[in-house]
């Protein structure tokens, strides 16, 4: 039996220390778990809390038919915006790769959660995969293997870049920026022209870089797992 793969939500509604509404990028998470299911693997979906995830408001200017469609479908309004799992009632086991989508409400939820951590290592650990796209990178910055060494030491990844941040005006609201806190960990961060899909596989890592590139971390995903 094929396993399933799980996606990573935030739940933070804003950039911390100001008014201005954040959340869960929604394309990222659609058109990549559409690709799953095209394929014939089911997906779940997990948040930090679990229960409520909000929709970064700009991500909506950003959408296209098929995101539409799959964002209006009971499901995904109900599996993953309004009762996504929390950690507590995941299995690892049960997954064959972990996904953290972006939006930039995952740079205050992700990197410091210990029960997504301890998921992702598990599902790393029994020879899955931890892939990411955009702000999503934000997961992985902190996860230790058993002997307490960044798991991005040494690996090449790549997530939303510092010229991005630039052209969406949030260079100065954001908490870090991806390549400085990638390579503090040891790793090498690599990445194409601003807002161009692109994502890059160094074992069993898959990182894709902005909004544009979560097909592509679907594409390298399947090419691994089916």
């Amino acid at each position: 039996m094929t396993k399933k793969v799980l996606i990573v939500l935030t739940n933070e509604t804003r950039y911390q220390g100001t008014d201005d509404p954040t959340g869960l990028w929604l394309g990222e998470a659609t058109e990549f778990a559409e690709s799953m299911e095209q394929a014939g693997i089911k997906v779940d979906y997990v948040s930090p809390k679990g229960g409520f995830v909000p929709l970064d408001p700009r991500s909506m200017k950003y959408t296209n038919k098929s995101i539409m469609e799959f964002y209006e479908t009971k499901d995904f309004q109900q599996r993953a915006l309004t009762q996504s799992l929390r950690p507590d009632q995941i299995n690892p086991a049960d997954y064959s790769a972990i996904y953290y989508t972006g939006g930039h409400g995952v740079m205050w939820d992700f990197p410091d959660d210990p029960k997504l951590q301890k998921i992702a290592l598990s599902i790393y650990n029994n020879d899955g995969y931890i892939t990411s796209v955009c702000h999503g990178v934000a997961g992985l910055l902190n996860i230790k293997d058993n002997n307490g060494k960044y798991l991005i030491a040494g690996k090449t990844i790549t997530g939303f870049t510092t010229a991005e941040e630039i052209i969406a005006g949030k260079k100065s609201v954001v908490p870090f920026l991806n390549k400085q806190e990638v390579e503090k960990r040891g790793g090498n961060f690599k990445k194409k022209r601003a807002y161009k899909e692109y994502a890059v596989q160094d074992g069993h890592f898959i990182t894709g870089q902005n909004p544009f590139s979560p097909k592509a971390v679907a594409r390298l995903l399947l090419k691994n797992i089916k």
